[in-house]
Protein backbone atom coordinates (compact mmCIF):
# COMPACT_ATOMS: atom_id res chain seq x y z
CA UNK A 1 0.00 0.00 0.00
CA UNK A 2 1.14 3.52 -0.79
CA UNK A 3 -0.57 4.63 2.43
CA UNK A 4 0.03 2.06 5.19
CA UNK A 5 -2.41 1.11 7.94
CA UNK A 6 -1.16 1.42 11.53
CA UNK A 7 -3.05 0.18 14.59
CA UNK A 8 -2.40 2.51 17.54
CA UNK A 9 -3.65 0.12 20.22
CA UNK A 10 -0.16 -1.29 20.98
CA UNK A 11 0.98 2.29 21.59
CA UNK A 12 -1.86 3.12 23.94
CA UNK A 13 -1.72 -0.12 25.92
CA UNK A 14 2.10 -0.15 26.01
CA UNK A 15 2.48 -3.56 24.40
CA UNK A 16 4.31 -2.35 21.30
CA UNK A 17 5.26 1.29 21.47
CA UNK A 18 8.60 0.91 19.73
CA UNK A 19 7.03 -1.05 16.87
CA UNK A 20 4.29 1.55 16.33
CA UNK A 21 6.82 4.40 16.38
CA UNK A 22 9.05 2.58 13.89
CA UNK A 23 6.14 1.92 11.52
CA UNK A 24 5.09 5.57 11.63
CA UNK A 25 8.66 6.74 11.00
CA UNK A 26 8.80 4.50 7.94
CA UNK A 27 5.39 5.64 6.70
CA UNK A 28 6.25 9.32 7.02
CA UNK A 29 9.54 8.84 5.20
CA UNK A 30 8.03 6.84 2.35
CA UNK A 31 4.51 8.23 1.97
CA UNK A 32 3.91 11.15 4.30
CA UNK A 33 0.46 9.60 4.78
CA UNK A 34 -0.90 6.74 6.87
CA UNK A 35 -4.20 5.35 8.10
CA UNK A 36 -4.59 4.89 11.85
CA UNK A 37 -7.03 2.67 13.70
CA UNK A 38 -7.21 2.02 17.44
CA UNK A 39 -7.42 5.77 18.07
CA UNK A 40 -10.35 5.60 20.49
CA UNK A 41 -12.55 8.22 18.78
CA UNK A 42 -16.08 6.80 18.48
CA UNK A 43 -17.58 6.57 15.02
CA UNK A 44 -20.85 7.89 16.45
CA UNK A 45 -19.23 11.27 17.13
CA UNK A 46 -17.84 11.48 13.63
CA UNK A 47 -21.26 10.65 12.20
CA UNK A 48 -22.91 13.24 14.43
CA UNK A 49 -20.63 16.06 13.28
CA UNK A 50 -21.13 15.07 9.66
CA UNK A 51 -24.93 14.97 10.00
CA UNK A 52 -25.08 18.39 11.65
CA UNK A 53 -22.77 19.87 9.04
CA UNK A 54 -24.89 18.51 6.22
CA UNK A 55 -27.86 20.37 7.68
CA UNK A 56 -25.91 23.61 7.45
CA UNK A 57 -24.63 23.08 3.92
CA UNK A 58 -28.18 22.24 2.76
CA UNK A 59 -29.39 25.71 3.76
CA UNK A 60 -30.06 28.27 1.01
CA UNK A 61 -27.14 30.49 0.08
CA UNK A 62 -28.82 33.61 1.43
CA UNK A 63 -29.17 31.95 4.84
CA UNK A 64 -25.49 30.94 4.88
CA UNK A 65 -24.24 34.30 3.60
CA UNK A 66 -24.13 36.10 6.99
CA UNK A 67 -21.56 33.50 8.08
CA UNK A 68 -19.31 34.01 5.02
CA UNK A 69 -15.58 34.57 5.65
CA UNK A 70 -12.34 34.36 3.70
CA UNK A 71 -9.60 31.76 4.23
CA UNK A 72 -8.40 31.87 7.84
CA UNK A 73 -11.69 33.24 9.14
CA UNK A 74 -14.24 31.56 11.40
CA UNK A 75 -17.43 30.63 9.62
CA UNK A 76 -18.56 29.65 6.13
CA UNK A 77 -16.12 29.61 3.23
CA UNK A 78 -18.47 29.83 0.24
CA UNK A 79 -17.85 28.45 -3.25
CA UNK A 80 -14.99 30.26 -4.95
CA UNK A 81 -13.22 31.30 -1.75
CA UNK A 82 -10.18 29.08 -2.10
CA UNK A 83 -7.85 27.58 -4.70
CA UNK A 84 -5.25 25.33 -3.10
CA UNK A 85 -3.13 24.96 -6.24
CA UNK A 86 -2.00 28.57 -5.79
CA UNK A 87 0.13 27.37 -2.86
CA UNK A 88 2.27 25.67 -5.52
CA UNK A 89 2.29 28.78 -7.70
CA UNK A 90 -0.16 27.20 -10.16
CA UNK A 91 -3.17 29.21 -11.29
CA UNK A 92 -6.43 27.28 -11.41
CA UNK A 93 -10.17 27.77 -11.09
CA UNK A 94 -11.46 27.86 -7.50
CA UNK A 95 -11.86 24.61 -5.61
CA UNK A 96 -15.30 22.96 -5.89
CA UNK A 97 -16.18 22.95 -2.23
CA UNK A 98 -17.71 24.78 0.67
CA UNK A 99 -16.26 24.72 4.18
CA UNK A 100 -17.27 25.58 7.69
CA UNK A 101 -14.19 26.60 9.66
CA UNK A 102 -13.65 26.87 13.41
CA UNK A 103 -10.63 26.41 15.64
CA UNK A 104 -8.55 27.54 18.59
CA UNK A 105 -9.88 30.55 20.48
CA UNK A 106 -7.71 30.71 23.62
CA UNK A 107 -6.67 34.34 23.09
CA UNK A 108 -3.20 35.45 24.18
CA UNK A 109 -4.15 39.08 24.83
CA UNK A 110 -2.46 40.63 21.80
CA UNK A 111 -5.08 41.86 19.29
CA UNK A 112 -2.59 41.60 16.42
CA UNK A 113 -2.36 37.88 17.18
CA UNK A 114 -5.83 37.10 18.49
CA UNK A 115 -7.80 38.72 15.68
CA UNK A 116 -6.48 36.15 13.21
CA UNK A 117 -5.23 33.10 15.09
CA UNK A 118 -7.65 33.01 18.04
CA UNK A 119 -10.78 34.73 16.79
CA UNK A 120 -14.02 33.64 18.50
CA UNK A 121 -15.76 30.79 16.76
CA UNK A 122 -19.03 31.57 15.01
CA UNK A 123 -21.80 28.97 15.09
CA UNK A 124 -24.89 28.92 12.86
CA UNK A 125 -28.09 29.56 14.79
CA UNK A 126 -29.97 27.51 12.20
CA UNK A 127 -28.10 24.33 13.23
CA UNK A 128 -27.82 24.70 17.02
CA UNK A 129 -26.41 21.24 17.69
CA UNK A 130 -23.37 21.72 15.43
CA UNK A 131 -21.53 23.63 18.15
CA UNK A 132 -21.59 20.86 20.76
CA UNK A 133 -20.77 18.12 18.25
CA UNK A 134 -17.89 20.02 16.64
CA UNK A 135 -16.49 21.19 19.99
CA UNK A 136 -16.41 17.63 21.34
CA UNK A 137 -14.79 16.47 18.13
CA UNK A 138 -12.10 19.17 18.31
CA UNK A 139 -11.29 18.13 21.86
CA UNK A 140 -10.83 14.54 20.74
CA UNK A 141 -8.73 15.61 17.78
CA UNK A 142 -6.45 17.77 19.87
CA UNK A 143 -5.76 14.92 22.28
CA UNK A 144 -5.11 12.55 19.37
CA UNK A 145 -2.86 15.05 17.58
CA UNK A 146 -0.74 15.56 20.69
CA UNK A 147 -0.50 11.79 21.11
CA UNK A 148 0.65 11.47 17.51
CA UNK A 149 3.30 14.12 18.13
CA UNK A 150 4.47 12.09 21.11
CA UNK A 151 4.72 9.03 18.87
CA UNK A 152 6.65 11.16 16.37
CA UNK A 153 9.15 12.08 19.08
CA UNK A 154 9.59 8.41 19.99
CA UNK A 155 10.10 7.57 16.33
CA UNK A 156 13.08 9.93 16.25
CA UNK A 157 14.45 8.92 19.70
CA UNK A 158 13.71 12.41 21.04
CA UNK A 159 12.32 13.46 24.45
CA UNK A 160 8.55 12.75 24.58
CA UNK A 161 7.67 16.46 24.63
CA UNK A 162 10.03 17.52 21.85
CA UNK A 163 7.05 18.58 19.71
CA UNK A 164 4.25 18.97 22.27
CA UNK A 165 6.16 21.51 24.35
CA UNK A 166 5.30 23.85 21.47
CA UNK A 167 1.55 23.07 21.36
CA UNK A 168 0.30 24.37 24.71
CA UNK A 169 -1.80 26.99 22.90
CA UNK A 170 -1.85 25.66 19.37
CA UNK A 171 -3.38 27.63 16.51
CA UNK A 172 -5.30 24.58 15.26
CA UNK A 173 -8.09 24.81 12.69
CA UNK A 174 -11.03 22.47 12.08
CA UNK A 175 -12.53 22.57 8.59
CA UNK A 176 -15.69 20.72 7.68
CA UNK A 177 -15.57 20.43 3.89
CA UNK A 178 -18.61 19.78 1.75
CA UNK A 179 -17.95 18.59 -1.78
CA UNK A 180 -21.21 19.19 -3.69
CA UNK A 181 -22.41 16.77 -6.38
CA UNK A 182 -22.01 17.26 -10.09
CA UNK A 183 -25.73 17.99 -10.30
CA UNK A 184 -25.11 21.08 -8.14
CA UNK A 185 -21.80 22.47 -9.43
CA UNK A 186 -22.03 21.45 -13.07
CA UNK A 187 -19.20 20.28 -15.29
CA UNK A 188 -15.82 21.21 -13.76
CA UNK A 189 -13.57 23.56 -15.69
CA UNK A 190 -10.20 22.42 -16.97
CA UNK A 191 -7.81 21.74 -14.05
CA UNK A 192 -10.58 22.31 -11.50
CA UNK A 193 -10.75 20.00 -8.49
CA UNK A 194 -12.72 19.66 -5.30
CA UNK A 195 -9.35 20.57 -3.78
CA UNK A 196 -6.45 21.36 -6.08
CA UNK A 197 -2.99 19.77 -5.69
CA UNK A 198 -1.21 21.06 -2.60
CA UNK A 199 0.64 20.13 0.55
CA UNK A 200 -0.69 20.90 4.03
CA UNK A 201 0.99 23.65 5.98
CA UNK A 202 1.18 22.70 9.66
CA UNK A 203 2.45 19.82 11.79
CA UNK A 204 -0.08 17.00 11.49
CA UNK A 205 -3.47 16.72 9.79
CA UNK A 206 -6.12 14.25 10.95
CA UNK A 207 -8.80 13.57 8.34
CA UNK A 208 -12.07 11.69 8.59
CA UNK A 209 -13.42 11.18 5.09
CA UNK A 210 -16.06 9.41 3.07
CA UNK A 211 -15.16 7.17 0.13
CA UNK A 212 -16.07 8.29 -3.36
CA UNK A 213 -15.01 8.34 -6.99
CA UNK A 214 -14.28 12.05 -6.56
CA UNK A 215 -12.09 11.37 -3.54
CA UNK A 216 -8.59 11.80 -2.15
CA UNK A 217 -5.47 11.08 -4.17
CA UNK A 218 -1.83 11.25 -3.04
CA UNK A 219 1.29 11.86 -5.09
CA UNK A 220 3.83 9.06 -4.85
CA UNK A 221 7.62 9.25 -4.81
CA UNK A 222 7.45 7.83 -8.33
CA UNK A 223 5.50 10.84 -9.54
CA UNK A 224 2.09 9.20 -9.88
CA UNK A 225 -1.32 10.18 -8.52
CA UNK A 226 -2.96 7.22 -6.76
CA UNK A 227 -6.25 6.84 -4.92
CA UNK A 228 -5.74 6.92 -1.16
CA UNK A 229 -6.98 3.71 0.46
CA UNK A 230 -10.03 3.92 2.68
CA UNK A 231 -10.85 2.11 5.91
CA UNK A 232 -14.16 2.92 7.65
CA UNK A 233 -12.66 2.91 11.14
CA UNK A 234 -9.45 4.74 10.28
CA UNK A 235 -8.38 8.34 10.24
CA UNK A 236 -6.16 9.44 7.39
CA UNK A 237 -3.10 11.16 8.87
CA UNK A 238 -0.45 13.21 7.09
CA UNK A 239 2.17 15.76 8.01
CA UNK A 240 2.42 19.31 6.71
CA UNK A 241 5.21 21.57 5.51
CA UNK A 242 6.08 22.83 8.99
CA UNK A 243 6.69 19.30 10.31
CA UNK A 244 8.70 18.35 7.21
CA UNK A 245 10.85 21.42 7.79
CA UNK A 246 11.09 20.60 11.51
CA UNK A 247 12.46 17.14 10.68
CA UNK A 248 14.89 18.45 8.09
CA UNK A 249 12.88 16.74 5.33
CA UNK A 250 13.31 13.30 6.87
CA UNK A 251 9.53 13.11 6.58
CA UNK A 252 7.49 14.00 3.51
CA UNK A 253 4.86 16.69 3.30
CA UNK A 254 3.14 14.94 0.43
CA UNK A 255 1.12 16.53 -2.33
CA UNK A 256 -2.49 15.48 -2.47
CA UNK A 257 -5.73 16.51 -4.12
CA UNK A 258 -9.44 15.74 -4.10
CA UNK A 259 -10.78 14.80 -7.50
CA UNK A 260 -13.68 16.70 -9.05
CA UNK A 261 -17.14 15.14 -9.11
CA UNK A 262 -17.31 12.43 -11.74
CA UNK A 263 -19.93 11.83 -14.41
CA UNK A 264 -20.29 8.23 -13.21
CA UNK A 265 -21.59 9.47 -9.83
CA UNK A 266 -23.48 12.71 -10.56
CA UNK A 267 -25.25 12.71 -7.18
CA UNK A 268 -22.16 12.01 -5.06
CA UNK A 269 -21.62 14.54 -2.32
CA UNK A 270 -18.97 14.02 0.35
CA UNK A 271 -18.27 15.59 3.75
CA UNK A 272 -14.74 15.54 5.16
CA UNK A 273 -13.73 16.47 8.71
CA UNK A 274 -10.23 17.95 8.60
CA UNK A 275 -8.28 18.86 11.72
CA UNK A 276 -5.16 20.90 11.01
CA UNK A 277 -2.85 20.89 14.01
CA UNK A 278 -0.14 23.48 14.33
CA UNK A 279 1.96 24.93 17.14
CA UNK A 280 1.87 27.94 19.45
CA UNK A 281 1.73 31.05 17.28
CA UNK A 282 5.14 32.22 18.51
CA UNK A 283 6.89 28.82 18.41
CA UNK A 284 10.38 28.95 16.98
CA UNK A 285 10.82 25.95 14.75
CA UNK A 286 14.41 24.74 14.66
CA UNK A 287 15.12 22.10 12.05
CA UNK A 288 16.42 18.69 13.03
CA UNK A 289 19.36 18.63 10.67
CA UNK A 290 21.65 15.67 9.97
CA UNK A 291 21.90 12.94 11.08
CA UNK A 292 18.15 12.92 11.91
CA UNK A 293 17.10 14.97 8.92
CA UNK A 294 18.61 15.71 5.54
CA UNK A 295 18.47 19.54 5.50
CA UNK A 296 19.28 22.06 8.23
CA UNK A 297 16.72 24.79 7.53
CA UNK A 298 16.93 28.27 9.07
CA UNK A 299 14.73 28.79 12.12
CA UNK A 300 11.23 30.19 11.48
CA UNK A 301 8.38 31.54 13.59
CA UNK A 302 5.37 29.29 13.08
CA UNK A 303 2.68 31.97 12.64
CA UNK A 304 4.72 33.95 10.11
CA UNK A 305 5.44 30.83 8.09
CA UNK A 306 1.83 29.61 8.15
CA UNK A 307 0.25 33.00 7.36
CA UNK A 308 2.28 33.26 4.16
CA UNK A 309 0.96 29.85 3.12
CA UNK A 310 -2.66 30.76 3.86
CA UNK A 311 -2.43 34.04 1.98
CA UNK A 312 -1.23 32.19 -1.11
CA UNK A 313 -4.43 30.13 -1.48
CA UNK A 314 -6.94 32.92 -0.75
CA UNK A 315 -8.97 34.06 -3.75
CA UNK A 316 -9.50 37.82 -3.95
Amino acid sequence: MTVPLVDLRPWFDGSGRAEVAARIDEALQESGFLLVTGHGVPSSLRSRVRAEARQFFALPGEVKQPYAVSVGGRGWLPPGAEANSYAEGVESPPDLKESYSVGAEAAVGDPSVDDFWFAPNVWPAEVPDLRDAASEYMGRMRALADELLTVFAAALSLPPDHFTRHTGNSTYTFNINWYPPLTTVGQPDKDQFRIGPHTDFGTVTVLDREPGVGGLQVYTKDGEWVDAPYHPEAFTVNIGDLMARWTGDRWRSTRHRVLPPHASAPDEDLVSLIYFYETDHDARITSLGPPVGHVDYPEVTASVYLKEKLDAITMD
